[in-house]
């Protein structure tokens, strides 16, 4: 077999026919490349080695252990078999058990010594062990302290993907492998090759080697999406929106049932000076604000003067129950101001979405509020003048362009419930001004927030059938959908770490239910289908639901107001900006509301972390904190606009950024590269260029 380079089909792999092609390409890997940066999830910690005597119960780890008895093999019911035998060392024995697997008495011979990896289960001093992992050890010859344990699809086994990655990292030369980063940028952060780097991502020999090659990683990331946001920036500043004239905001201000927070009035100063200022090239504005600070009457303010001004306005949310509140909540206002503003997602009625792009074309609709269906080649508006997105983290660069595209120039106005801290702002979004919403307008109750651990459960129990028989309504946000992974570390561990049992919302939901059979408890999470998605959180909504069990999905979602306990499990597992927008969830109506955390976890900077959540409302304060301890992964898109979530691999390496230092710099080096190659152009830049185009679109086609 010859040699392979980066663009290599995975077809040219040993191993790989057309149906595990296809299985691999539902995982979206279709090329050398794409294979070798499917990084590991996790890896099992097997340096992690214990003495028998030692090994505690449920424990995962690794026994070194010589092989006492010759390996018995004996027929069980359903033609299954079991193969048993004991090993030792020097403090203790401990017995052995493989299921349907009789080769195993061929390897395990007399005195023969290996490292056995798997978890322990002990009954007093008996200790034993099933199905474990196991390689053959000879004293002074190291074993890998980590193994790589990767996303997996269809009948893929772990095992599989480890040969075929393997076989390509021994088909791969160096000299094959194109690197995407500037000369300068690996010598001033002493950066390891990208062929060093992958075989150690897939075969770290150490935490410190691993640590090393990942840093690699993050500096590959952190400089494509520098050089992306860069040329998306400079398409922006190209925008020629028309001055608008100043509009009657007293008869604004008169159709809402309650006055404005001063904090508001500014904002909505700030987004009038920016559109009626004919020195400017038109508003490209970013405000920020907690949930419930008031965003959305700051947009109106802006669809207001658009329309005021003879043009049309477009609102797009992240999500079909989001855009359908803006609507519910804004059309009444809009009706009151004689402006026609409509609704368009994907469930609108075909018959109604044409009418709706036939009244955008012709200009007589003159607002329309909408999710990614507005993003269609076939909307197109008649004189749009300003784009509003919502939740901007929720959307991609190339989103945003999209939408802006279709007002020729317009005026950009974008809304976030997350925070950001100035310095990160002015990075992501340099070409937007800033505008922060820090008052909370009259009547918006404090949500109190107390830390606990498991030994609450069952007070926490009562407190829910409490609430719920007050008529209240309770989220529960657990950080796993289903089962836990036995024994594995993420790309953010370090030695040490002790991390607690997963809740998952499968399980729990159903435990839930049992325990509180007078409660209709419902589940929610991720791997739904949208539409499902959307009809449980509309029932939780109208009340049909006392207890809603889900994963982070609704982290943006409905305003339920009737909603009043929100209790996190695993708390330690999501950053502080995360779970401040989950406790946004809550105590948004007249009702008191309540957040509980719930965590075993020992470590002292989880724990610090989390007591920060019980001293602040400040949502960026928290933001602040939450940046200085974890980096800026949490703030960033990835390229379906999501926000990267902890131990998540959206950004795959990104984790382990730990301050914003990286980022600046990377933004730094990327305007040294765009200073001299504005389009990336020029042949060393050639295959960074495709995978900034890759990760957001085709930003640099449209840069003039």
């Amino acid at each position: 077999m010859g040699s392979v380079n980066f663009d290599t089909s995975v077809r040219y792999l040993n191993g790989v026919g057309e149906k595990r092609a296809e299985t691999l390409a539902n995982m979206g890997i279709y090329t050398i490349r794409d294979l070798l940066y499917h990084f590991p999830r996790a890896y099992q910690h097997r340096g992690n080695v214990r003495f028998v005597a030692e090994a505690e119960d449920g424990e995962t780890a690794s026994l070194i252990m010589t092989v006492a008895s010759q390996p018995h093999t004996a027929m069980l019911k359903g033609r299954m078999t079991m193969t048993k035998f004991s090993a030792f060392d020097g403090t203790g024995k401990c017995n052995i058990t493989f299921f349907n697997q009789n080769y195993v008495s061929k390897i395990f011979t007399v005195g023969a010594t290996f490292r056995f990896y798997g978890k322990i289960q002990r009954k007093g001093k008996a200790v034993s062990m099933t199905s474990p992992a196991f390689e053959p050890y000879t004293e002074g010859i190291a074993l890998p302290e980590f193994f790589p344990v990767y996303p997996l699809s269809g009948n893929l086994t772990q095992n599989y993907m480890g040969k075929i990655i393997s076989s390509a990292l021994t088909m791969l030369n160096e000299a094959q492998i194109e690197d995407i980063l500037p000369e300068k940028l690996v010598k001033e952060n002493r950066l390891p090759s990208l062929g060093w780097a992958l075989n150690t991502i897939h075969n770290p020999m150490s935490y410190e080697l691993m640590e090393k090659a990942r840093k690699r990683f993050v500096w590959e990331e952190l400089y494509v999406f520098a050089l992306a946001i860069s040329l998306s920036k400079k398409k922006a500043k190209e925008g020629n929106a028309p001055v608008f004239a100043k509009s009657d905001m007293d008869r604004f201000y008169s159709v809402f049932p309650f006055s404005p927070t001063n904090a508001q009035r500014r904002v909505i100063g700030e987004i009038e000076a920016d559109m009626t200022d004919e020195r400017a090239l038109g508003m490209s504005r970013l405000v920020c604000g907690d949930v419930g600070s008031g965003k959305t009457m700051c947009a109106a303010a802006a669809m207001y003067m658009a329309v005021s001004n003879g043009y049309q306005a477009a609102l797009m949310a992240p999500t079909e129950i989001l855009a359908t509140q803006h609507y519910n909540d804004l059309g009444v206002i809009f009706a009151k101001l004689d402006i026609r503003c409509e609704l368009l997602c994907g469930s609108t009625p075909a018959a109604k979405k044409r009418i709706i792009k036939k009244g955008l074309l012709d200009g007589s609709i003159d607002c329309v509020i909408g999710t990614h269906a507005l993003l269609t080649d076939d909307v197109e508006f008649g004189n749009a003048a300003l784009i509003v997105t919502d939740e901007q983290h929720r959307f991609g660069v190339m989103q945003r362009s999209a939408l802006g595209d279709k007002t020729k120039g317009g005026h950009i106005l974008v809304m976030s419930a997350t925070p950001i801290p100035r310095t990160l702002a002015l990075i992501m979004y340099g070409d937007l001004s800033l505008s922060y919403i820090d008052e909370m307008p009259p009547g918006r109750k404090k949500v109190s927030t107390f830390l606990v651990d498991e030994s609450y459960r069952a007070r926490m129990n009562g407190f829910i059938e409490k609430q719920a028989g007050e008529g209240r309504q309770v989220y529960i946000v657990c950080p796993a959908i289903e089962g836990e992974d036995e024994g594995l570390v993420g790309f953010d561990y370090h030695p040490g770490d002790s991390r607690p049992k997963l809740k998952n919302a499968t399980e729990y939901a159903d435990t839930l239910q049992k325990l509180l059979p007078n409660l209709r408890v419902a589940l929610m999470h991720g791997k739904m289908k949208a539409s499902e998605k959307d009809k449980v959180m509309s029932s939780f909504a109208s009340g049909e639901i006392d207890v809603l069990v889900s994963t982070t999905v609704i982290e943006v979602g409905v305003n339920v107001p009737n909603a009043t306990l929100m209790i996190v499990e695993n708390a330690e597992r999501f950053g502080l900006s995360q779970l401040h927008q989950l406790r946004g969830r809550v105590g948004r109506g007249q009702h008191k509301s309540w957040c509980i955390l719930v965590s075993d976890s020992k470590g002292t900077e989880a724990l610090s972390r989390l007591e920060a959540m019980t001293e602040t409302n400040d949502g960026l304060e928290i933001a602040k904190k939450d940046l200085a301890i974890r980096g800026p992964g949490d703030f960033l898109p990835d390229k379906s606009g999501n926000t990267r979530q902890h131990g998540g691999v959206a950004f795959k390496a990104v984790s382990l950024c730990d301050n914003t230092a990286d980022l600046e710099a990377a933004f730094g080096y990327a305007g040294e590269v765009l200073s001299l190659d504005p389009k990336l152009d020029n042949p060393e830049n050639q295959a960074v260029a495709k995978y900034v185009e890759e990760y957001f679109g085709s930003i640099r086609s449209s840069v003039n």
